[in-house]
């Protein structure tokens, strides 16, 4: 007889391996199960206030880019349907728009590789641009947070296109997986929370992090530490729906 998987209160995605390198070091001793994506774990998150009993949630670790990040997203809502999606991350920001270290709470995604021209091509970034419904997010917030935008590509942020993003879209950072998220979420009805930290700044000139992959790394496993240590937090903001 086939044995039913765990339930869980929500799930952890986490696309890149910078990302993911921090949550493995936090769970040294996790029992990995493996996907056809990558690693996850079962862990107990405990409540900020002894309120409620211990979380269970998944750690997974989705992929970088659209692809995995939308294929992992529908897989673990096919095989775990949690209640609660979170992707913690990190995002490029335009330089004088936000800070390194700022943490956006993401409501709208849109993905800006789109290049139609057959057709209309504002209408084929509306198809994949989701609104992120956090109406059920409870106050208080456990990190200072900037409600945001945030769009993705398979890219990087292309220095010579800030500009051009900022006044076309009103963005001030941009990553590479979040909007595929945030769609497959929609798509089946999964409240989803996206928190991304900003790690290094871009402008017209440069990027920052372009050629020092460890200045990238380092700024990772700072955020993402701070996002770990939040995780409490946010899932009581959540509340058990």
């Amino acid at each position: 007889m086939r044995e039913e998987p765990i339930a869980v209160d929500a799930a952890i995605i986490i696309s890149a391996n910078a990302e993911w390198r921090p949550v493995r070091a936090r769970y040294p001793d996790a029992v990995i199960i493996p996907t056809p994506y990558g690693e996850s774990f079962i862990a107990s998150i405990e409540p900020p206030v002894a309120d409620r009993p211990p979380w269970t949630v998944l750690f997974f670790h989705g992929g970088w880019g659209k692809i995995d990040a939308a294929a992992s997203t529908q897989y673990i809502i096919d095989h775990r349907r949690p209640p609660l999606l979170i992707n913690l991350g990190t995002c490029g920001g335009f330089r004088g728009d936000v800070a390194a270290g700022e943490v956006l709470l993401v409501d709208f995604t849109l993905v800006y590789d789109i290049l139609e021209q057959m057709g209309d091509p504002d209408e084929a970034l509306a198809h994949y641009a989701t609104e992120i419904d956090l109406s059920w997010l409870r106050e208080p917030l456990p990190l200072p947070t900037r409600r945001e935008m945030l769009i993705s590509a398979d890219r990087d942020i292309v220095a010579a296109e800030v500009d051009g993003l900022r006044d076309r879209f009103g963005a001030i950072a941009a990553d590479w997986e979040s909007g595929a998220i945030a769609h497959v979420a929609a798509r089946n009805g999964t409240r989803c929370l996206i928190l991304r930290a900003v790690t290094d700044l871009v402008d017209f000139r440069e990027g920052e992090a372009y050629g020092r992959p460890d200045l990238f790394i380092t700024r990772t496993a700072d955020v993402m530490a701070r996002l770990l240590d939040s995780l409490p937090g946010w899932l009581a903001a959540a509340g058990d729906q």
